[in-house]
């Protein structure tokens, strides 16, 4: 049977950007509902996230664990699980969500500081400009590998006076649910020192590649860290 590879290849292009604005309305609504609070557990600010999701969109599954952390605990990688904690008044605290609309994964990562304390405001901007930065960087390097990338990343964090933090990998692919299970084991599949394949490729089903990117600083001295993630290479 004949496929037009240019129109599927458009389709997942429209499908992962409509995703993205969905997780973007998503957190959009979770800020003028006030769902991060001082005194709020972190698994009830992530429940009522996802029964928003659910009454927003419909949707209920998740393609991986459903994140909000906060104070100390904004510092712990991905793979960590650690005890529900209650936001204190001057907290920063993080979302990572990863919604599926109809069946294409969206992945999203916010930051929200809940006081008037400087640095953690100075953490909170500089998440999305380093994102940006990186997102140039990708952009003007065709041939850019994941290692190259997550090395592009680390300097920025650097510059910034930041610590990388995270799981020592700065994105991974995404597409159609479920790509964790599928490419979890790769890491051909993640923005890491490892990975010296060129990103501008063909994933294992001879699509094109695409990819999140994920910026996670962190000041271990003072206790607190912060998270931003999104699409890299499209929108």
């Amino acid at each position: 049977m004949y496929v037009d590879t240019a129109t599927a290849e458009d389709f997942r292009v429209r499908r992962l950007l409509a995703a993205q604005a969905n997780a973007l309305t998503l957190f959009d609504e979770v800020v003028a509902r006030n769902l991060i609070v001082a005194g709020e557990s972190e698994r009830a600010i992530s429940d009522r996230i996802r029964d928003l999701a659910d009454d927003l969109f419909g949707t209920t599954r998740h393609w991986h664990k459903r994140i909000i952390r906060s104070g100390p605990n904004t510092l712990l990688p991905y793979s960590d699980n650690p005890p529900d904690r209650i936001l204190q008044d001057d907290d920063i605290a993080f979302a990572d969500f990863g919604p599926i609309f109809a069946d294409f994964e969206a992945d999203l990562g916010r930051t929200y500081v809940l006081g008037a304390d400087p640095v953690k405001h100075r953490l909170a901007a500089d998440l999305p400009a380093i994102f940006e930065a990186g997102r140039r960087y990708f952009a003007e390097h065709p041939d850019i590998t994941g290692a190259e990338l997550h090395a592009e990343i680390a300097r920025l964090a650097r510059a910034a006076g930041w610590e990388l933090g995270g799981s020592g990998f700065a994105g991974h692919l995404v597409g159609e649910f479920p790509h964790e299970i599928m490419d979890a084991e790769k890491i051909q599949s993640y923005i890491a020192p490892a990975n010296t394949t060129p990103m501008r490729g063909k994933d294992k089903a001879g699509r094109a590649c695409h990819w999140i990117l994920e910026i996670h600083l962190a000041d271990p001295a003072r206790g607190f860290g912060g998270f931003h993630e999104q699409l890299l290479d499209l929108g």
